[in-house]
Parts: C-alpha cells; sequence; structure tokens
C-alpha cells in the first residue's frame, strides 16, 4: 500500500515537473505574410538551449525580426529565416539575405537529443558549430541528419500549415529569388 501510494505520488510530481517544464517555454508568435498567410506559435525550449532562446525572445522583443523574410526554403527539408541584417524585405534584393546575424556575437553549440523532426526549430549556423546568431529554421519534415548537429530551440504547437505553405525556393540551396515570404510581426506571445 505504502509503496503504491509513493509509486503514485511520484507519477504525479514527475507529471506536474513535465508539465511545469512545459509552461516555462515562451512562445515566440510568427505572422507571416505572402504566399503562406496566416500566424505560426513555436513553443520555445529554454531547458534545452537557454542561451539560444534567450537571443530569439531578445530579438523578437526588440522587434529585429519584423520584415524578415524566408530567404531559404527547401521543399520536403525545412524554411529558414531570420537574418536581421541582410533578410529584411528592404534588403533582400541585394543578394545577402542569409549572410547576416544580429549585433550580437555568434553563440556556443546547444546541442541535445530532440530529434528534428516535422515542425521543430533549429538555430541555422555556418561550418563552426558555434556560430549561431540570429537565423533559425522550421522544418517541414524529419532530417534525421541534424541531430545531435544543430541546435534546437522550439517546436511549432500551432500554425504547421502556414510554415507548410512558405514560398519554396529554386535549386540545391533553396534560395527564394523573388517575392519571398515574410515575417511581418514577431513577438512573445502575451507581450504582442
Amino acid at each position: 500500500m505504502l509503496r503504491s501510494t509513493l509509486g503514485a505520488l511520484l507519477a504525479v510530481g514527475l507529471l506536474a515537473g513535465v508539465a511545469q517544464a512545459q509552461d516555462e517555454g515562451e512562445i515566440m508568435v510568427i505572422e507571416v505574410a505572402g504566399e503562406a498567410n496566416g500566424t505560426v506559435e513555436i513553443q520555445l525550449l529554454p531547458e534545452i538551449a537557454p542561451q539560444h532562446v534567450e537571443r530569439l525572445t531578445t530579438l523578437a522583443r526588440e522587434g529585429a525580426y519584423d520584415g524578415v523574410v524566408f530567404h531559404r526554403v527547401i521543399d520536403g527539408f525545412m524554411a529558414q529565416t531570420g537574418d536581421v541584417e541582410f533578410g529584411t524585405q528592404e534588403a533582400f534584393s541585394g543578394g545577402q539575405a542569409g549572410m547576416g546575424g544580429s549585433s550580437y556575437p555568434d553563440l556556443p553549440a546547444e546541442f541535445s537529443d530532440v530529434p528534428f523532426e516535422k515542425g521543430v526549430v533549429g538555430m541555422a549556423r555556418a561550418q563552426n558549430p558555434d556560430s549561431a546568431n540570429s537565423q533559425f529554421f522550421i522544418m517541414f519534415d524529419e532530417g534525421a541528419f541534424l541531430n545531435g548537429q544543430y541546435t534546437v530551440v522550439g517546436k511549432v504547437i500551432e500554425g504547421q500549415d502556414v510554415v507548410d505553405a512558405i514560398k519554396r525556393g529554386g535549386g540545391r540551396n533553396g534560395t527564394v529569388s523573388s517575392e519571398p515570404d515574410v515575417m511581418q510581426d514577431v513577438y512573445i506571445k502575451g507581450e504582442g
């Protein structure tokens, strides 16, 4: 009796801990305009990647992501955005979208065992694992080859249909050459 009661209390405590951990992560909201038109909500995962999540929330609160395009979109793989330096609608025609970051320093990798599945949000980076800055990508499908190689920062909890409708790019690199979809407004839920 005592053992089963302790077991039940332990199970309830563990479930409460999981629920609390999920509640602690803020939700980043992205209002998308273009071919894809709608709202995407991303549950951020600070317990997995605290520095990267802090960077995303900081840039969202500063309005740095507002007007930034989806510059690299590969069908069956992912949609990439977040270049606050060269990825704005105004700067897009310059052909440098995807080459910039923010005014903040690059971040050290925070790799985890969270798998890259449909809807998972990861931080984009260069060859150096410690080069993520402001750019991120949202998965269209499973991408196990990314597991343990890129930092996971969140998961789409609402609006995956909007993500799936983002205008695709061309070529192997998925570069969007004209009229890209844009993150019109990005904010933290409850603050925007």
